[in-house]
């Protein structure tokens, strides 16, 4: 018996809608309550200052994603709220927000200063992921973009993200020739207590494909080298319980050793980047 196209036309859509349903990512939710330290409009992101989070992560502040647009109008620092985390694959957000009472906002971290662009970038010395000394300056002649990441960042659309975005940008630039546009990575942990040199080259090896550290160094520091360059480019960072809160900044280096541009939060992408770079 033949089967008519149509009855053919409907199976095929069938199975692929039940291919991309089975390729999605569960999302994860777990329930979040905490105080309202900033609101980021532009960004849709709140930072709050968070209780434990059951199964996920421990009592901390941190920048969170707001899904429902009329959230951001109405919220202020000192809010008490809850909500729900969402955790979907390489991205997180925070929705069904409930706003209960205000407190007194308290004491807040000040954003440091930024660097402004055109200005010669100091020569920041480093410890890289063979134990070896490093300085900013090594690397002229070629466009350095540095980043800042810590190797446990739980959330997918922060560190790790930053890090798969470098990882496109590592293998794009492996089939260039070497020119003055190609650039050199360096991506920079400020979890001093943690991220060894062993660590980060173990770490590296998630994204570094092919290997190998011609055009891509992770490195660390002393606190007082990390703390110096975070502070220049003006990333905010602390500790809390075992984790670290921090704002994200990627800084672009011209060959001449000075900055061409900051790229904030995670909103650019590799190609982005790599049109700039050309340019």
């Amino acid at each position: 018996m033949q089967i008519p196209n149509r009855m053919l036309l409907a199976a095929g859509v069938g199975a692929c809608f039940l291919l991309v349903a089975c390729q999605r990512s569960p999302e994860r939710r777990y329930e979040l309550k905490g105080r309202v330290v900033s609101v980021q409009k532009t960004q849709r992101q709140v930072t709050l200052a968070h209780d434990p989070i059951k199964d996920y992560m421990d009592a901390m502040t941190m920048p969170f994603n707001v899904k429902d647009a009329w959230a951001l109008s109405v919220l202020t620092p000192g809010q008490k709220v809850e909500a729900t985390l969402v955790v979907s694959g390489e991205r997180s957000w925070i929705e069904g927000l409930r706003i209960s009472r205000s407190e007194s906002p308290g004491n807040s971290s000040a954003a440091n200063p930024e660097p402004k662009i055109g200005d010669e970038v100091p020569d920041f010395r480093l410890l890289n992921q063979d134990n070896k000394r490093i300085h900013l300056d090594q690397y002229r002649g070629r466009p350095l973009l540095l980043t800042f990441i810590y190797t446990r960042c739980p959330l997918p659309d922060y560190c790790p993200r930053t890090s798969r975005y470098f990882s496109e940008i590592y293998r794009r630039i492996q089939s260039l020739p070497d020119s003055t546009w190609r650039p050199h990575l360096l991506t920079v942990s400020f979890d001093t207590d943690f991220d060894t040199p062993a660590v980060l080259r173990k770490y590296a090896a998630r994204y570094m494909d092919p290997p190998g550290f011609g055009d891509w160094t992770f490195a660390t520091g002393t606190a007082d080298e990390i703390r110096q360059i975070t502070g220049y480019f003006g990333l905010i960072y602390r500790r809390e319980s075992g984790q670290i809160t921090h704002s994200l900044v990627t800084a672009l280096i011209a060959p001449d050793g000075k900055l061409d541009l900051l790229y904030r939060n995670n909103e650019w992408t590799p190609g982005r980047v790599l049109e700039d770079l050309k340019r």
